[in-house]
């Protein structure tokens, strides 16, 4: 990979070619990316992939009109023609008014130092043993019978952006991962699950053979599943889901949906949207997390936000264009790639912790069921609707009592989230992170 100062010289280079040729304003970011990948499947491996990639993006403005192109090919010559290119497109596409490069008080000044890079590649077989021990260990679980395989990997990233307004900066990430899919029981009963871990630096990997139990064990207490009975009742979601309802959460107060009107929350801002104590919080300076960033992609200060606080949402997801729609300030959450304009994303997004354990969560339920997977994409994301397949175990008077599948859950956003209490279990395995949640009231078909 070239240096940061190579990266940004690049990048300043080709900012003044397409102010030279005419353009008023112009960013440009380069993305270098190295990749190391193995799978195995029953212990003969059937994937061993290295791949390295390098992409460049030129945004360039003429009044309130923008034109964005991208190239592999760095060359010179190559470079001349992307701004010429750009400049020419930047005159014919229609006004956009919202449109522009953020105002120097916004840019970040100090870059902050946080823990996101590894610096060391794992070799070929420190991925093959990593795999190995992950599958062994799934397929010695009493009960296992298949496997469709284990995998390891291991990548890493370097940004770096340039605008015309002299923000230039880079920073570098990272990521490990490990995981594997097994199969219990035989012919048209059988069960499947999975188990993972990623982290951004090798040492925070949890042990790959005890990765390799949990997804054997899992597979095995899902066979013989029932089908659940239809009604009312409180549903549990298991941490390696729950965070799919912040997810959710995130859709509806992206900045860009709540421009067009597009959101069931558009009108929600300030207003009570959680029950009481329930803090979500964006926070993109976390140590080690992994969707970490020291600025956003428009060069915009980042910082850790409370989104919803006691419950109140506090703000919208905003990058600079949806934020002047809605006549605000950006939150600096713009996210980019090289061939199109920013947009809003979330970081590391996560819910604060309850007080209660999973079990003592759970403790009341009479009827109920725990979800560990969901199927489908049935969210409205205009009316909250909200509707999934779902599978996991059935709650009998507190305690788990037997596998369910071919179950149904369905409700309404607004309703869930101010009927949803969190466990005490957060733990940080992914970008979006949620304890153990219960909510009540929702709708279950099944038998």
């Amino acid at each position: 990979m070239t240096t940061d100062s190579e990266a940004l010289n690049l990048l300043e280079d080709l900012i003044k070619k397409a102010k030279a040729l005419g353009a008023d304003a112009a960013d440009a970011l380069v993305f270098e990316s190295a990749s190391l990948s193995h799978a195995q499947r029953l212990g003969q491996t059937e994937r061993m992939e290295r791949e390295e990639s390098r992409d460049l993006g030129l945004r360039v403005f003429k009044g309130k009109r923008q034109a964005m192109v991208s190239s592999t090919d760095m060359k010179p010559e190559t470079l001349n023609a992307l701004a010429e290119r750009a400049v020419a497109m930047a005159g014919e596409v229609p006004e956009d008014e919202y449109c522009g490069l953020a105002d120097p008080e916004l840019l970040a000044t100090q870059i902050p130092e946080i823990e996101m890079f590894d610096p060391e590649e794992p070799s070929p077989d420190a991925l093959i043993e990593r795999a190995r021990r992950c599958e062994e260990a799934a397929r010695a679980v009493p009960g296992i019978t298949n496997s469709e395989g284990a995998e390891a990997g291991w990548g890493s990233t370097r940004v770096a952006l340039a605008t015309s307004t002299g923000f230039a900066a880079a920073y570098g990430s990272s990521g490990h991962s490990v995981g594997v899919a097994v199969l219990g029981g035989e012919g048209s009963a059988m069960e499947r699950d999975y188990d993972f871990s990623s982290a951004v630096f090798a040492e925070d990997l949890e042990d790959p053979a005890e990765i390799g139990r949990r997804a054997g064990e899992r597979a095995v207490k899902r066979l013989n599943p029932q089908k659940p009975p239809t009604g009312q009742a409180s549903v549990v979601f298991d941490p390696r889901v729950s965070g799919g309802l912040l997810r959710h959460l995130a859709g509806a107060i992206n900045g860009a949906g709540i421009a067009r009107g597009t959101s069931f929350l558009k009108d929600k801002l300030n207003e009570q949207v959680f029950a009481e104590g329930i803090t979500i919080v964006d926070d993109p300076h976390r140590p080690r997390g992994l969707s970490s960033k020291p600025f956003d992609g428009e060069g915009v200060a980042n910082k850790r936000r409370a989104i919803v606080e006691n419950g109140r949402l506090t703000t919208w997801i905003m990058d600079l264009r949806s934020s002047r729609q809605l006549g605000l300030t950006t939150t600096g959450h713009a996210s980019r790639g090289t061939s199109s304009p920013p947009s809003p994303s979330t970081t590391n997004l996560h819910m604060e912790a309850g007080s209660q354990s999973p079990e003592e969560l759970m403790a009341d339920i009479a009827d109920g069921i725990y979800v560990t997977e969901l199927m489908g994409m049935g969210v409205n994301g205009v009316t909250g609707d909200y509707s999934r397949g779902a599978a996991g175990f059935w709650i009998k008077n507190g305690v788990i009592a037997h596998p369910v599948s071919e179950a149904t859950i369905a409700g309404n956003l607004k309703d869930m989230f101010l009927n949803l209490t969190p466990a005490s279990d957060l733990t940080f395995r992914f970008g979006t992170n949620a304890p153990t949640l219960r909510i009540e009231g929702m709708t279950i078909a099944g038998a």
